[in-house]
This record gives structure tokens, C-alpha cells and sequence, in this order.
């Protein structure tokens, strides 16, 4: 059985389920986003590469890059957002 931990009680514990859930929910849009738009522009680079072949490959690869690091960024981001609703440091 789990001890209660008495700084989760009154207004302390109202506060901390609302923090999270906002951080949760926010953290979770922010990751889809990324997500998306990685996957997007990924998408656009691999189709760069496919129509141009050896010659536009460089320029495809680095705007798949672009998105690849795009949906990284944005992951860290979300992820950051849920850890400060989870009052986490």
C-alpha cells in the first residue's frame, strides 16, 4: 500500500492535478504537432529526392533533416511542458 504523501493534500493536491492534466494535454498537442510536421516535411524531402534522383538528393536530404529535427525539438518541448505540469525539475 502507498503512503500518502502529505504535500498532495488540500489545495497543494488541487493544484498539482490541474497542472498536470493542462501539462499533460498541451505536452500531448505540442508532441502531435511535431510529429506531424516532421513527418510532413520528411515526406516533402524524400519526395524532392525521388523526382530530381542523384542531383537533387542533397537538397531532399537536408530538408528531411530539417523535419527529423523540427519533431525532435518539439518532442523535447512537450516533453519539458508535461515535467513542469508534473512539477518536475
Amino acid at each position: 500500500m502507498p503512503l500518502e504523501n502529505s504535500n498532495d493534500k488540500g489545495a497543494t493536491g488541487a493544484a498539482k492535478f490541474v497542472t498536470s492534466t493542462l501539462g499533460n494535454t498541451v505536452g500531448g498537442v505540442g508532441r502531435t504537432v511535431g510529429n506531424v510536421t516532421g513527418a510532413a516535411t520528411r515526406g516533402v524531402g524524400d519526395t524532392i529526392t525521388s523526382a530530381t534522383g542523384s542531383a537533387g538528393k542533397p537538397v531532399g536530404d537536408a530538408i528531411s533533416s530539417v523535419g527529423t529535427g523540427v519533431e525532435n525539438g518539439a518532442n523535447s518541448v512537450a516533453k519539458g511542458v508535461e515535467n513542469a505540469g508534473q512539477w518536475k525539475s
